[in-house]
């Protein structure tokens, strides 16, 4: 590790702005934000020993450090998020649960929307509501809606396969759907059961709940009692989903109440949701606590995490916190123009507001208690092990970026390798990645390593991801360390493909099961970390965690694979025409069904290929799942 005194700056400004501390090879590991840069930056250079251990371990493994001064405090607030979101530093704290929350959604874009539970990324065009904590609860919400406002709820595909087939699927039966496939309603009529359920989602429930009631007793008194029925059964459905989003306040508040409370290792976050009056979503997770920053520092950090990204009507009038901010106005500057609106952030002190506050932090205090009792290993073992991990190997620093690769195949066929990756002793899912082995046929772990490695580092060389191009910002990154899972023949494999790419500064080594040695490239005998150490405990959980991620690739492949489409063998055809094909008829069995003049006018699709496709399919039995003996509809 790096000596401090070494590259401790000299001539550092009095003045606003950030700054950034990096490695040797000048990967950004921290970045933070200062009113006066020359008093923050000496007091991490001081006095080392009364730093916060992470902190002190930060400053460690930094080789230098540089800054930018700006005019004001809100050019600092934008500054540093948009470094952290470039960076990604391992060092600053990070406001984020490892789980997505479900969104209930209702794709706007489409010409016939749909709802549907979501997680992940969201899409302009669409509108989402929540989060929502539990599946089942968004769920039964959903469930609800459908049966008040017949709504679509399948997925595009299914929607396109019963449009082909001009026959409504078993919710279009059962009313829980108006069809749009099938045409029972035109894009107007079908707006109106949209904008209703939109009016539903927003608060706007008692127009609804008139409109229904006004319905029933309609039918009622014309002596339509079947359809009067209907009526009061949706009235029934439509008080339920009512009865889920307990009132909170009597007026129309929209707001997110946060509450962060903390130890010397954590902090806690808990977020209440607030619209029209209701709670419409909640989420709680815990953060490691890795610097010295007071709490009303965090808190700053943790607003401009969560509203950074948004902008418009998804944030709300009004934000209450359970701590008073150290740089209150330039936050609510800042989130003010991303909202395009006067955003009033404040401490509650009185009413219904303070009492759900303290609910608020009830909760945090709870998902504390709860996330010490179950974590496994808390921040300071991950912290010694990565440091007797580098003390084992040799290592100049911890090896803060640890990817690792296993292989996996059924009986020498199906072959996959996986790469995951732990940052920090944490595991970061969104980095993992899987490569299918095709150069070569059968069992051959040391060649498949090799292609691995290959084709995953020559991005580093070249900056050409030539198998995934969404993975280039992650990928950039130089692991600290490569964790091969094998003996000598595998880690061996590994090192002549990165000395192949001139990539010969990247350590690696490999881990074999029968003892748990660690084998590094080149060497006569292995390296047996104590049975008990924090830093074979993680190697281990790294070496499992490929090893899942192998065989859960693998096995998807090999089902794939054995249920590939009837079409596959057909002479002439190839991914695309299939494609068309498939998108015209729907299925296999309507394409076996269709004579020559028909096939021809799909796109690509000539006379001889045609006659091919009839030839062929007159004669391949029914497929089924050999596990299930369930037939299998092409």
């Amino acid at each position: 590790m790096a000596d401090p005194s070494q590259y401790r700056p000299n001539n550092v400004p009095e003045l606003p702005g950030v700054y950034r501390f990096k490695t040797k090879d000048e990967t950004v590991i921290y970045v933070g934000k200062a009113k006066n840069l020359k008093n923050r930056l000496n007091n991490y250079f001081t006095d080392i020993t009364n730093l916060h251990p992470r902190t002190a371990m930060m400053v460690k493994t930094a080789a230098m450090v540089d800054w930018v001064t700006v005019h004001n405090e809100v050019e600092a607030l934008q500054l540093e998020f948009t470094w952290i979101k470039a960076f990604n530093p391992r060092f600053n704290v990070r406001f984020r649960d490892n789980k997505t929350y479900p969104y209930l959604t209702l794709t706007l874009k489409d010409k016939f929307p749909q709802i549907a539970v979501t997680r992940g990324t969201k899409k302009k065009g669409n509108k989402y509501y929540g989060p929502f904590t539990h599946v089942w609860a968004i769920r039964q919400t959903m469930e609800q809606i459908i049966k008040v406002f017949p709504i679509r709820s399948c997925k595009d595909t299914v929607y396109r396969r019963h449009e082909l087939m001009k026959r409504p699927c078993l919710l279009g039966d059962i009313e829980r759907c108006a069809a749009p496939c099938v045409g029972r309603v035109d894009e107007k009529e079908y707006g109106l059961i949209v904008n209703n359920v939109l009016s539903f989602l927003n608060g706007n429930t008692k127009s609804i709940f008139k409109d229904l009631e006004n319905e029933m007793n309609s039918a009622s008194q014309n002596q339509e009692y079947e359809k009067a029925a209907r009526f009061r059964d949706r009235l029934g459905a439509l008080t339920k989903v009512v009865e889920l989003n307990a009132i909170v306040f009597d007026d129309e508040t929209d707001a997110d109440l946060i509450a962060l409370t903390s130890d010397d290792l954590h902090l806690s976050t808990q977020i209440f949701h607030v619209r029209q009056g209701q709670i419409k979503g909640e989420r709680s997770f815990v953060s490691d606590r890795i610097d010295h920053k007071l709490m009303p520092e965090h808190f700053e950090d943790l607003l401009v995490q969560i509203y950074g990204e948004l902008e418009g009507d998804s944030i709300p009038k009004e934000i209450l916190v359970n701590h008073d901010l150290s740089n209150l106005e330039s936050v609510v500057e800042w989130i003010s123009k991303n909202a395009r609106k006067a955003v009033d952030i404040r401490k509650p002190q009185r009413g219904d507001k303070r009492k759900l506050m303290e609910t608020s932090e009830k909760n945090s205090e709870q998902n504390l208690t709860m996330h010490k009792l179950k974590r496994s290993a808390d921040l300071l073992s991950r912290t010694k092990a990565l440091e007797e991990l580098a003390a084992s190997l040799d290592l100049e620093q911890a090896p803060l970026r640890i990817e690792c690769i296993d292989v996996s195949n059924i009986s020498g066929t199906s072959t996959t390798a996986s790469l995951v990756v732990f940052e920090d002793g944490i595991a970061q899912k969104k980095h993992y990645r899987t490569f299918n082995i095709k150069s070569f046929e059968g069992q051959d772990d040391p060649r498949a390593i090799h292609e691995t490695v290959s084709r995953r580092y020559r991005y580093l060389v070249d900056g050409n991801d030539e198998d995934n191009d969404t993975n280039k910002k992650s990928f950039a990154y130089r692991p600290s360390l490569l964790l091969i899972d094998g003996g000598q023949a595998q880690v061996n494999a590994a090192r002549e493909a990165l000395d192949e790419l001139g990539l010969s500064e990247i350590e690696t080594v490999g881990i074999a099961k029968r003892l748990e040695e660690l084998w590094k490239p080149g060497e006569k005998d292995p390296i047996l970390l104590p049975r008990n150490s924090e830093a074979l405990f993680l190697v281990q959980r790294i070496r499992d965690e490929a090893h899942r991620f192998a065989i859960t690739k693998t096995r998807m492949r090999h089902a794939k694979s054995s249920l590939a489409s009837e079409l596959d063998g057909i002479k002439g055809l190839g991914e695309k025409k299939i494609k068309s094909l498939l998108e015209k008829f729907g299925s296999v069995t309507n394409i076996r069904n269709q004579p020559v003049d028909e096939l021809i006018k799909v796109p690509g699709i000539t006379e001889a290929i045609a006659e091919n496709i009839v030839e062929y399919l007159k004669d391949v039995p029914t497929k089924f799942d050999p596990l299930t003996g369930e037939i299998i509809e092409n």
